[in-house]
């Protein structure tokens, strides 16, 4: 069994080898608006998860606020950073919520055709369409427009993607939603390079 930090470590440094020089230097400055940033906006313990379903990948509606559940939200199935956090979550986090009867459930704005691949994740992935869900909970950006073509060359074009006016993601963040669908837990991070350590989601599943 890995760690996800030190493998999350491993992938920045592959990930600045590959980018050009000019499109690294557009993305650090725009990586370092977010990082430290307080995400003073985002929903905290105690508050209710939003009565709302998303759509999943086959076209059924499914309801984020029947807990108990980790709710996993990520940027697009473009993003490498993601990918590794979710896959790991399926093998360090998974086996053992559903040994607690507890749900995993990611989300991101992606369009469900364009979401990750049901047949590579065994947990449910869902789309937050317009952002709505991950706006009600104070947890996304704007990122800045002299950012996009840098974008663009990378990963294509995330607005069609996204299939959103506007250029808007989540910030990756787990929550813990209990049997009543209040929030019990919840970790923001403002610097897409990192994520929540298996570990501590366990914890607060435990801790309901």
């Amino acid at each position: 069994m890995g760690d996800l930090n030190t493998d999350l470590a491993e992938l920045r440094g592959s990930v600045a080898s590959q980018v050009p020089a000019e499109i690294a230097e557009v993305l650090k400055a725009d990586h370092a608006t977010f990082v430290g940033m307080v995400a003073e906006t985002a929903a905290k313990p105690g508050t209710a998860m939003p009565d709302l379903t998303l759509p999943d990948a086959g076209g059924g509606r499914v309801p984020v606020k029947d807990g108990p559940a980790v709710v996993v939200f990520y940027r697009g199935a473009w993003c490498p950073y993601c990918n590794l956090a979710l896959r790991t979550y399926q093998q360090e986090v998974l086996p053992e919520l559903e040994s607690l009867g507890v749900k995993l459930i990611a989300v991101s704005p992606q369009l469900p055709d364009d979401s990750l691949s049901t047949k590579d994740l065994e947990f449910t992935v869902l789309s937050d369409v317009d952002n709505e869900l991950g706006r009600a909970l104070g947890i996304t950006f704007r990122l800045a427009p002299e950012t996009k073509p840098a974008f663009d060359t990378l990963i294509g074009d995330v607005e069609k993607i996204n299939g959103a006016a506007e250029w808007e993601l989540p910030y990756p963040t787990v929550l813990v939603v209990d049997r009543e669908g209040v929030i019990r837990f919840i970790d923001v991070h403002p610097d897409y390079t990192t994520r929540t350590d298996p570990a501590d989601i366990l914890a607060a599943v435990k801790a309901l």
